[in-house]
């Protein structure tokens, strides 16, 4: 895993190479922008990875800068690397964000992570279990007790809240960690009894499984599911048949919301202006990668955890309507 490096300030004279919407912002504004920044992900195979990085290259293109993704351990090291100006931009899940700023994330416990600001919904997290065609496992209660399990990288979304549904679900096991592509290559080879996602779909790495092998795709029933809505801050999701070849019909689970983070000491134009970039163009944002779908400004309110960044608000508020209280904008 490679570290995110700390930003740097340029000369306005840069702003020269601003293009679409960034050519409304002036000089003025763009003398505190970053020459270059960094988007906080996952694990390559993972649906974070590709969706952090075509909004990178997106926002890169169109402001003028310098900038990409980086590989890191998920939602619970980009709240930290975010906090600590490590990382400009970062992703992360509500769950881990809550942990975070409650001073309950595992990388650095009591520290409570208050400087990632919330600045656009991204789409919402199914979790979900794969199995080998080959295994016989069709159902969560097929899973055998000591099951080699992985879940994905140590800290990722699916890392913290998996494990704690397998308990809540009665299943016994072997606990894995590793990044989805390497993970997904222990499952074809033997080395893992199932994998238990949690991103957004399609998952890269199942989609590789299912050119590769035949590939069990299991849904919750209907007393699963609700078992984990009484126990987790997730809602009902159906993954939709038409998200991966070996679905015939949606396949019932439970979600939770994503959303991007910025530093909230980031200039207040910069941030409006890569919300602008993201936001403003839906088809480009779902052609990196179809979970972008819900990627849209009326799902704004799905944010009920991080303060706003006070340029992200702005966007918001003069572009969708929304009625962000001042007390939960980043010094509001």
């Amino acid at each position: 895993m490679t570290t995110p490096i700390r930003l740097t300030v340029f000369a306005a004279a840069a702003s020269a190479l601003a293009l679409g919407s960034a050519q409304a912002q002036g000089e003025a504004d763009r003398s505190e922008w970053p020459e270059s920044f960094t988007v906080g992900t996952a694990s390559q195979g993972g649906t974070y990875f590709a969706y952090g990085s075509g909004w990178a290259n997106l926002v890169a293109e169109e402001l003028g800068l310098s900038g990409g993704a980086e590989v890191t351990g998920g939602p619970m090291q980009n709240m930290a690397l975010v906090h600590t100006g490590d990382a400009a931009f970062g992703m992360t899940t509500m769950g881990p964000a809550a942990e975070s700023i409650a001073g309950e994330n595992p990388i650095a416990p009591g520290l409570e992570m208050t400087n990632a600001c919330a600045i656009f919904p991204m789409y919402q997290t199914p979790f979900s279990v794969t199995a080998l065609s080959s295994s016989g496992i069709e159902s969560v209660s097929d899973i055998p007790d000591g099951a080699r399990i992985g879940f994905g990288p140590a800290g990722s979304t699916s890392d913290t809240y998996f494990p704690r549904m397998m308990d809540t679900l009665g299943v016994e096991y072997e606990r894995r960690n590793g990044g989805w592509s390497d993970l997904g290559g222990q499952l074809q080879d033997g080395l893992l009894d199932v994998i238990a996602f949690a991103a957004g779909v399609p998952v890269p790495a199942v989609s590789q499984l299912e050119v590769q092998t035949d590939v069990n795709i299991i849904e919750f029933t209907e007393e699963e599911q609700q078992q984990l809505i009484d126990a987790f801050p997730v809602s009902q999701f159906e993954i939709a048949a038409d998200t991966y070849s070996t679905l015939e019909e949606a396949a019932r689970s439970v979600s939770m919301w994503n959303f991007a983070i910025a530093d909230c000491s980031l200039p207040d134009s910069f941030v409006n202006a890569v919300v602008d970039v993201v936001m403003s163009d839906n088809d480009r944002m779902v052609n990196i990668h179809r979970a972008a779908e819900s990627t849209l400004p009326e799902n704004w309110d799905r944010n009920q955890v991080m303060m706003w960044h006070p340029g992200a608000a702005a966007w918001f508020e003069e572009n969708a309507g929304a009625d962000i209280p001042d007390d939960m904008i980043h010094g509001g």
